[in-house]
């Protein structure tokens, strides 16, 4: 699996693409538009998610939960060692416990949540040094077009 030199190129930058994509399916829902894949260490998709708690009336129901559940089932087990969650804002504190819980190597990121993240903006659950695992984690690829789906979503009339 090849790694970028920075946040904004390479693998990851591409990956974020896709999760882009994603996200803007949660658009046809009225959901706040967040998009979530799981890799594998290969660099293939085995599980992707796009918020659908309006849709599903299921507060849970967010991109990442939605991504890790696919992939658990299609790999048919609950331990994701070796793959890396891609997403397009920073996660909130449920979903910080679902990736470690989940035992993801790797979280990649775009924009930053000042309202809600808890990978560094508000809390820090995935670097707690008191938790039995701690993956990698990568901010901020391409925050600027993240960041941007989820402002015009909240300009926009709804």
């Amino acid at each position: 699996m090849g790694q970028p030199l920075s946040a904004g190129s390479g693998t990851y930058a591409t990956w974020m693409r896709l999760a882009m994509a994603e996200a803007l399916r949660a658009g046809e829902t009225a959901d706040v538009p967040v998009g979530a894949l799981v890799m594998d260490p290969e660099g293939v998709v085995v599980g992707r998610g796009h918020n659908l708690r309006e849709a599903s009336s299921d507060p849970t129901a967010h991109a990442e939960i939605l991504a890790i559940r696919e992939a658990a089932a299609q790999l048919a087990t609950w331990r994701l060692s070796g793959h890396t969650l891609v997403v397009t804002l920073e996660p909130c504190t449920m979903c910080a416990g679902a990736i470690v819980l989940a035992r993801l190597d790797r979280l990649v990121f775009g924009a930053y949540d000042d309202k809600a993240g808890a990978v560094g903006s508000l809390w820090d659950v995935v670097r707690d040094k008191r938790l039995n695992h701690r993956p990698e984690v990568v901010g901020g690829v391409l925050a600027a077009e993240t960041g941007a789906l989820v402002r015009d979503f909240f300009r926009s009339p709804r």
